[in-house]
């Protein structure tokens, strides 16, 4: 059958091979599809591409820059903060020094005040003691008198000679209540 269709005068086409006129219209039409794409499209493409490419790159940028800064502050807060602490160390034994030295002043003016106290308390003591010294020589010394003048039988009224036998016979306790 196919015999008789190629005797009609029609040639036969091989399938395989493509005609001519089919390849002209796919060069064709493959160029004008290539210059539409070169023209407009992978301009487009390249446009959005870099502009991709340059927020990614700028994003790097600026976290790159922010991470520098955040260092830097953290560095300057890392200073700022071993600073703190030193001044702070500082104020605390300059608080301990005075503390000290404020305790010493208070010391020294409680011992200061305490034998203050100490002395005028002997001094007290040894005045009143000296006036209770004389009032007792006075008050022996009259009973003695008495008691003498009642032994011997005589008055005794004679305030010099009465004074000098009193001031003899109480030195001589005093010598002898001191060996």
């Amino acid at each position: 059958m196919y015999f008789l269709a190629a005797e009609g005068g029609e040639s036969t086409h091989n399938p395989i091979i493509p005609l001519w006129q089919e390849i002209v219209v796919g060069s064709v039409a493959f160029a004008v599809l290539c210059f539409v794409l070169m023209k407009f499209v992978f301009p487009r493409m390249e446009q959005t591409f870099q502009a991709r490419v340059d927020a990614i790159e700028g994003g790097i940028k600026r976290a790159e820059a922010a991470q520098a800064e955040a260092n830097q502050l953290l560095e300057q807060y890392r200073a700022q903060l071993a600073e703190a602490r030193t001044d702070a160390a500082k104020i605390r034994d300059d608080a301990r020094a005075d503390a000290e030295g404020i305790r010493q002043d208070v010391l020294a003016k409680a011992r200061e005040e305490s034998d203050r106290i100490i002395a005028a308390g002997k001094d007290q003591l040894a005045a009143e003691r000296a006036t209770i010294v004389r009032e007792l020589r006075s008050e022996v010394g009259a009973i003695a008198v008495d008691l003498a003048s009642k032994i011997v039988g005589e008055s005794l009224a004679d305030e010099a000679r009465r004074k000098g036998t009193v001031d003899r016979f109480l030195s001589g306790l005093e010598s002898t209540g001191a060996r």
